[in-house]
């Protein structure tokens, strides 16, 4: 009798602890599951905020405190307490990198909104600028009709050679310290202060299509508004001035061209708004990079203009 007792206990307690096993092993097998999804999720969000990381895994700044080992008589942690420690870490860290993400999205949308705005004020200044250098339409032109074959234009008389001329041109030396674009340069200007001022155009225009690249390009080109501007041609100086500022805003020689383009545009009798358009785009955009002299050569000009402040 007390043998089947026991045994019938027995049978209970193992029957129990069985019960409590398997319920153990499936909430262990739930939160690992949660894991390995977090973990999915992490390498996805850290693959999208840090590009280029071939796929690696970064690790986390949030990690579970280290473990130290447990004093005599205490007693170890349970596999359920670890995962679940692990799964708090993973949490609080994607939550940490998801708002990065979005802050990082958020800033960058700014600066595109930001660049995007200074582009379109920068093309209407630009506008403005080309507006008052066009060339006035010609007065008693008319368009042709749709489909009416075009006019040609006379052929161009040939030009006379003058030997005299050609003789003193010949007689300006050419210098040759082996860098072509500096020896171009200087010839046009040795042409330009000689007076030449048809020799120093073709000169100077050689030396910007050949070298654009170089220092001396945004020089070569505001002499050729220079020559344009004396050889009284102020609407071809006038556009040669502009083609300064448009192809090499950073050159020594741009906040000089957009000067002597007001010069041209007063030439063409311009209205002094236009004129004073360039020259508030010259002190927006050059102020610490004016000399002195250019400095005192805008206030007269806007005084004369009477260009507003």
């Amino acid at each position: 009798m007390m043998t089947r007792f026991w045994t019938a206990a027995l049978l209970a307690t193992l029957s129990f602890a069985s019960v409590s096993l398997g319920g153990a092993a499936h909430a262990q097998s739930a939160i690992e599951g949660r894991v390995d999804r977090l973990e999915r999720e992490m390498r996805a969000v850290q693959r999208k905020v840090f590009p280029g990381g071939n796929g690696q895994y970064f690790p986390p700044e949030i990690t579970p405190p280290e473990q130290t080992a447990p004093a005599p008589g205490v007693p170890a942690t349970s596999p359920v307490a670890d995962l679940t420690a692990r799964v708090a870490a993973l949490e609080t860290q994607l939550s940490a990198i998801t708002g990065q993400a979005e802050q990082n999205q958020f800033k960058l949308r700014q600066l595109e909104d930001a660049f995007a705005g200074y582009k379109r004020a920068t093309d209407a200044r630009l506008k403005a600028i080309e507006d008052a250098a066009a060339p006035p339409p010609p007065t008693g032109a008319s368009t042709p009709p749709p489909g009416a074959p075009a006019t040609t234009p006379p052929p161009a008389k040939p030009v006379a050679v003058d030997p005299a001329r050609a003789k003193a041109v010949a007689a300006i030396e050419k210098p040759a310290t082996g860098d072509p674009a500096e020896d171009g340069y200087v010839y046009g200007y040795r042409l330009w202060s000689a007076k030449y001022y048809a020799e120093a155009e073709t000169q100077l225009g050689d030396v910007v299509a050949k070298y654009p690249k170089h220092r001396r390009a945004s020089w070569a080109q505001n002499l050729l508004g220079r020559a344009y501007l004396d050889d009284n041609q102020p609407q071809q100086a006038a556009r040669a001035f502009l083609t300064n500022y448009q192809k090499f805003p950073e050159g020594e020689r741009t906040p000089d061209s957009l000067y002597y383009l007001t010069v041209a545009l007063k030439k063409l009798g311009k209205p002094s708004a236009d004129i004073c358009k360039v020259y508030a785009e010259l002190e927006e955009v050059y102020a610490a990079k004016l000399t002195p002299q250019l400095k005192a050569d805008v206030a007269r000009g806007r005084a004369a203009e009477k260009c507003k402040p």
